[in-house]
């Protein structure tokens, strides 16, 4: 039988995983086990994304699919930021209540410090930063294409 201590899940340490590796579901899995189906489908859009990145290193900027891929990349990352936020802004006696139910008295269950204070910064820093930047890639890329359009039809 395994020990309470081996279910404590850390607020701190899942707002930490959201940042650093959101994007391939680790906060999931770390909160709800490889069991979780969100958690894996981190990765799909995750991996759609690279592989734009990549189309666009080789074939260059005049690539329409990496135009589309790379946005998923860019807003799976906002998504797990703004996860990151919200699972570092619960309340310590909620978040106990929530994901550490078999360890007993949440009262005495440590609270959480300026280490996910920190990260609910860099992830609002980071998310919105990676939001802007995709939708203006996306905007800008569509626009561009509508006017390569309309050259077409008016020649």
């Amino acid at each position: 039988m395994q020990t309470p201590e081996k279910y404590y899940k850390s607020k701190t340490m899942a707002t930490w995983l959201s940042l650093l590796g959101g994007t391939i579901g680790l906060h999931r899995f770390y909160l709800y086990g490889f069991r979780d189906v969100w958690g894996w489908l981190c990765s799909i859009p995750t991996l759609l994304g690279v592989v734009g990145l990549e189309r666009m290193q080789t074939m260059g900027q005049d690539d329409a699919l990496s135009w589309v891929l790379i946005p998923c990349l860019g807003f799976v990352m906002a998504a797990t930021m703004l996860e990151g936020i919200i699972n570092g802004l619960t309340a310590d006696e909620k978040w106990h209540a929530k994901h550490n139910l078999t360890i007993g008295n949440p009262k005495n269950l440590p609270s959480s410090g300026w280490g996910v204070v920190f990260a609910i910064v860099l992830c609002l820093l980071i998310g919105a930063s990676v939001l802007m930047a995709s939708v203006a890639f996306s905007g800008q890329r569509y626009f561009e294409y509508q006017i390569l359009e309309a050259q077409k039809l008016s020649q």
